[in-house]
């Protein structure tokens, strides 16, 4: 059994995705963790087929279950690595797993994966989708979720981090070549994302991670946020619609790509605007009541 690191998997009703996953990590004989929130279809099946330890905590949103998982199992080896149930992990990267040596990062607390995203069969190479680094390995207790974020979730680690440029997780969610459950699943997360907005306007949620452009992916990322909630609501989302099609060239990622780009950078975004503004004007006609 591996001695170096442990998976910790996320399942709601994965059983397109699982097989896939477990099977692309398999021969890296580790210990597979799974937190499932209540799937109805053969998830738990997969999950005993494969041996995986499995437990149950129910949804409430991404960052907060990823908490609960890395609190639900009592993981012995130095390194854990969260995945998401529709990743897998490329040759090259289980290549660099297998060859993986806890002694040759003593003074690491996490490394960022490389990630290719996939929508509708095409990977989108452009609109700033590529190359993403994700903080997917860490030290076992030293790596938490962040939970300043309603849906976003990211692991957090205090110490140095390195990035594995070469080698790969693909990432494609199947459920989503339909638009309706690509729509249904982001309405849903557009609520998430508004009300976490106006806890910022209100100054309650701070960032956990620093601001820094010039810093590892997250830092960037925690710079690049704090404009954003800076910009004017309605017109931001024409912005970054520019910046992922023209700036960051998304217009060539064809029909698939493109379609990805203005419903993930603009639809997404605008509605996540619109109900922002919908919550702020409630508050202010209650407001009005109250006096």
């Amino acid at each position: 059994m591996n001695l170096h690191f442990s998976f910790v998997i996320l399942t709601f009703n994965e059983q397109l995705h699982l097989p896939r996953l477990l099977k692309s990590i398999k021969g890296l004989e580790a210990h597979v963790y799974i937190l499932d929130s209540g799937s109805t279809d053969e998830t738990l099946t997969i999950c005993e087929e494969y041996g995986a330890q499995v437990a149950y905590h129910p949804f409430e949103n991404h960052p907060k279950q990823w908490a609960a998982a890395l609190k639900q199992f009592n993981i012995e080896t130095p390194w854990t690595i969260g995945l998401d149930a529709d990743q897998i992990v490329t040759p090259e990267l289980f290549e660099r797993l297998q060859n993986f040596n806890d002694a040759d990062y003593r003074d690491t607390d996490g490394i960022y994966f490389n990630r290719k995203n996939f929508f509708k069969g095409k990977w989108l190479r452009f609109g700033g989708y590529y190359p993403k680094y994700l903080l997917k390995m860490f030290r076992t207790g030293v790596g938490k979720s962040d939970l300043n974020e309603n849906m976003d979730h990211r692991f957090i680690v205090p110490g140095k981090t390195v990035t594995w440029k070469d080698g790969h997780i693909l990432e494609e969610n199947l459920k989503e070549n339909e638009i309706s459950f690509w729509i249904s699943k982001h309405n849903r997360y557009s609520d998430l994302v508004a009300h976490e907005e106006i806890e910022r306007m209100n100054a309650v949620r701070a960032q956990s991670v620093k601001r820094n452009l010039f810093g590892n992916p997250d830092e960037r990322i925690a710079f690049l946020k704090n404009i954003w909630w800076k910009l004017p609501l309605y017109v931001r989302p024409f912005f970054y619609l520019f910046y992922r099609m023209i700036i960051k060239l998304g217009i060539l990622d064809g029909k698939n790509g493109v379609l990805f780009h203005f419903l993930q950078g603009f639809w997404f975004r605008l509605i996540v605007d619109v109900k922002i503004d919908e919550l702020l004007n409630k508050k202010s006609h209650i407001d009005d009541v109250k006096k």
